[in-house]
């Protein structure tokens, strides 16, 4: 068979498949005869109010001297780590605004970062292609500089999310800029599990965010460059359960719903969206209108304790709060006071293990931890 004719096939399939993509989409769109916002109106639901001391910003935590990237919290709820440009992992005591260690990365390039279970330990990836961990009772050295306590190497592109097997100090997943997930044997420092890469089911572009279910931990999604979100069963490391589509941009951030059963995305298109992982179906777009129609994109997301709010940080600048149900934005938090300097980045946002404060992080190179105060209760 000659070059032509096999230019000609691929045409004809690549033809063939593009078709296919568009009638699955219609017939998506068929079967969604409502969302979550309308059905919620027509039952007579009312959106979230907040008055303005309701969420407050109560500190801010300020010590890098480069953009912040990542944070997250311990499930004690007290203290957060940060990852910054300027090459160091700080933990800070979220009560006092303390530092508690200020850690030298190996690589300055760093991505990511995360807590284990028991708060003993921090990960943190980057460019380097390398997860490094850190254990936070270890000496320092004579410069007062941490050791690595293991290195997990193996990835071929750079490590941009990492999170902890919850209940776990020995197994963490990581993503990565070489279209894979990997879950990590901590005490070997070796690959368990390998999600995509050579096998069709997998992402075809860098894999951005991992987030694992606190319901199942066997189960977790990620958000990829190819504008999809994928559930893996760590058991069934070959394929994937379900694929979602729908956004037309980067999936930046993903987040499980609290109950286990939905996930929420963050996309370079400038929307959220709330996905069902039973059914595949996406149930809710989060989205604003901007005048220009050039929609500033979604970096970070995270939801209230009940679910029922979704906080999004934005790379103008901007950090909304989302009524789920009614796909309403109630509050910015970007346009109160004490907000980030100059309508900087927010690069990372989290909440607290019981939900009553969110810390978010900006290219200003601050954190900032924004509490419910007056009478409202932890939603």
């Amino acid at each position: 068979m000659s070059v032509a004719e096999l230019k000609e096939r691929h045409l004809v399939a690549t033809e063939t498949v593009n078709n296919l993509k568009e009638r699955l989409k219609q017939r998506r769109l068929a079967l969604l005869d409502t969302d979550i916002s309308g059905y919620s109106r027509s039952q007579g639901r009312t959106p979230v109010s907040f008055g303005p001391t309701d969420l407050v910003c109560c500190r801010t935590l300020q010590g890098h001297t480069g953009k912040v990237y990542a944070l997250d919290w311990t499930t004690e709820k007290n203290r957060i780590v940060s990852a910054s440009q300027d090459g160091r992992l700080i933990v800070w005591n979220a009560l006092t605004s303390q530092k508690t260690h200020a850690i030298r990365l190996p690589c300055a390039w760093v991505m990511t970062c995360a807590f284990s279970p028991t708060g003993l330990s921090v990960a943190c990836g980057g460019l380097d292609s390398v997860c490094s961990i850190f254990n936070l009772n270890s000496p320092t050295d004579r410069d007062g500089n941490m050791p690595v306590s293991r290195m997990l190497s193996g990835h071929k592109g750079y490590v941009s999310s990492c999170q902890y097997v919850p209940d776990e100090d020995t197994h963490l997943i990581t993503s990565s800029g070489d279209q894979t997930c990997v879950l990590w044997d901590i005490t070997t420092g070796l690959r368990t599990s390998v999600f995509g890469g050579e096998f069709q089911s997998g992402h075809t572009g860098d894999v951005l965010s991992v987030s694992i279910n606190g319901s199942n931990s066997r189960m977790f999604v990620s958000g990829s460059c190819d504008g999809t979100a994928r559930l893996w069963d760590t058991r069934v490391a070959s394929r994937a359960v379900r694929t979602f589509h729908g956004h037309e941009g980067d999936v930046n951030a993903v987040k499980f719903f609290p109950d286990g059963n939905r996930f929420g995305t963050g996309s370079d298109d400038g929307t959220c969206r709330l996905f069902d992982i039973r059914t595949g179906h996406q149930l809710q777009v989060y989205s604003q209108q901007h005048a220009d129609n050039d929609a500033p994109h979604v970096t970070s997301i995270a939801f209230s304790i009940s679910g029922r709010l979704l906080f999004a940080g934005y790379s103008n600048g901007d950090c909304y709060v989302w009524d789920t149900l009614l796909a309403k934005m109630v509050l910015n938090l970007g346009s109160l006071q004490n907000s980030h300097e100059g309508r900087t980045r927010i690069s990372c946002l989290g909440l607290s293990a019981d939900g009553s404060a969110l810390c978010t992080g900006s290219w200003d190179t601050n954190l900032k931890i924004w509490a419910f105060g007056g009478h409202r209760k932890v939603i």
